[in-house]
């Protein structure tokens, strides 16, 4: 599978290990809520990062209070209709304050790339690499929004009245360079 990360290919580093399966050591690995729940104590003791593989039907706030042990989550899209993903990615970033990668998996549409993007989710997994290019493109078809998300870019009612709006946890950075945008 090829990820979209950042605005690019990039290779995947993080194994993906089934329920069943012996841990490689040393190497980053995904395993599912179901195996860090029954293994939790033995996977802390790792020596690499650890990822947990979300499934569509459970609650973030269920590992809530290990979110800070996982580099990544892996968030379950099996069809283009099924948003929980979104309502998942939204819980880890702002109720629960994840800053770990969040990526998702399954029938990533083109069309949804730039949505999950504004949620919080850091990167894709796609099937066929030659469209990637199709995929990075969806992400600038849009540059007003009118909802706030978990990007955290400003909407036009906040561009429209001139508030300045605290982003809380970002750089100065990024803080300028939304200041920045907001002149127009």
């Amino acid at each position: 599978m090829a990820v979209l990360r950042h605005g690019a290919l990039q290779p995947n580093e993080w194994l993906t290990v089934a329920d069943d399966a012996a841990l490689p050591d040393g190497r980053p690995v995904v395993v599912t809520l179901d195996r860090w729940l029954k293994e939790r104590d033995t996977l802390i003791g790792r020596n690499a990062p650890i990822g947990l593989r979300f499934p569509r039907d459970q609650s973030p706030v269920a590992v809530s209070d290990d979110l800070g042990r996982f580099g990544l989550i892996v968030l379950e899209f099996p069809q283009f209709t099924d948003g929980r993903g979104y309502s998942q990615a939204r819980i880890l970033r702002q109720r629960l304050g994840y800053t770990g990668e969040l990526r998702a998996t399954g029938n990533v549409l083109r069309d949804q790339y730039l949505f999950m993007d504004r949620c919080g989710i850091d990167s894709i997994e796609i099937a066929d690499e030659a469209k990637a290019g199709g995929y990075l493109d969806s992400l600038g078809e849009f540059s007003i929004w009118y909802q706030p998300a978990a990007d955290q870019r400003p909407t036009v009612l906040s561009r429209r009245h001139g508030k300045r709006q605290d982003i809380p946890g970002a750089s100065t950075v990024v803080r300028e360079s939304v200041a920045a945008s907001w002149a127009y």
